[in-house]
């Protein structure tokens, strides 16, 4: 198949989809988050943030730390984010001897990419969240000096992952922006699905990550990826 008839084929799948987009109905914010309440990670990331909050405050013995934590956690999550994009949701399986490895978090992005308007695929898969909350308890008992600011970092942790999922959500649903700020978290989300998915990888932020690692282009300027929808052309090759 030639790159001319690549391009057409591109082209004419994104055309149609924004078309399908701009028919569709809005939904309000209460409906959203009533739909957002249906599933399951919210409820545990909201668990996680209430448990590690309230036994921070129940310890007590707050310092500087516990503003100095929450500030660089959130300072530098558009850059974490945007390599968690990059790294790990578009990583392409890779062969060592027999073994495949393709991480579950991977296969269920790809499978996000290929049906964007199927919510359930929108969330964090609970079997990865569960690994993530355990590894955060980990890394806040072992890591830092002490419990107290351990659970700084996983009460802070939670929240970020709630914003994040709450976001995330919201721009695959029916509800329309009506900020501009987040007008343009939902146009450079949809052009990472829709147009081209090698570029527009944050997802909370704009003009954060994405123009410091350059892949925040002019959308005129970039064509329209065949992949957008089959992430490394897998179902082609057969991978």
């Amino acid at each position: 198949m030639d790159a001319d008839h690549i391009d057409h084929r591109a082209r004419r799948q994104v055309a149609a989809e924004e078309r399908r987009m701009r028919s569709r109905r809005s939904t309000t914010l209460r409906a959203a988050f009533a739909e957002f309440l249906r599933h399951p990670s919210p409820w545990m990331i909201a668990a996680f943030l209430v448990t590690s909050s309230a036994a921070r405050i129940w310890l007590g013995g707050w310092g500087i730390a516990d503003l100095v934590v929450p500030v660089v956690m959130i300072a530098s999550f558009p850059l974490a984010e945007w390599l968690i994009h990059v790294v790990v949701l578009h990583w392409r399986p890779k062969r060592l001897g027999p073994v495949t490895i393709d991480p579950l978090v991977a296969r269920k992005h790809r499978e996000h990419h290929s049906d964007p308007r199927n919510i359930p695929l929108v969330f964090i898969p609970w079997q990865v969240l569960v690994t993530v909350v355990l590894a955060a308890v980990a890394v806040g008992l072992l890591v830092f000096a002490s419990a107290e600011r351990g659970l700084t970092f996983m009460a802070t942790l939670a929240a970020i992952g709630l914003v994040y999922e709450w976001t995330h959500y919201l721009i695959h649903s029916d509800y329309r922006p009506r900020h501009a700020y987040y007008r343009r978290l939902w146009r450079n989300h949809r052009f990472h699905h829709y147009r081209n998915e090698h570029y527009w990888f944050a997802v909370t932020t704009a003009g954060t990550a994405d123009p410091l690692l350059h892949t925040y282009p002019d959308p005129d300027t970039v064509e329209k990826s065949p992949t957008a929808k089959d992430l490394h052309a897998l179902s082609q090759t057969g991978d």
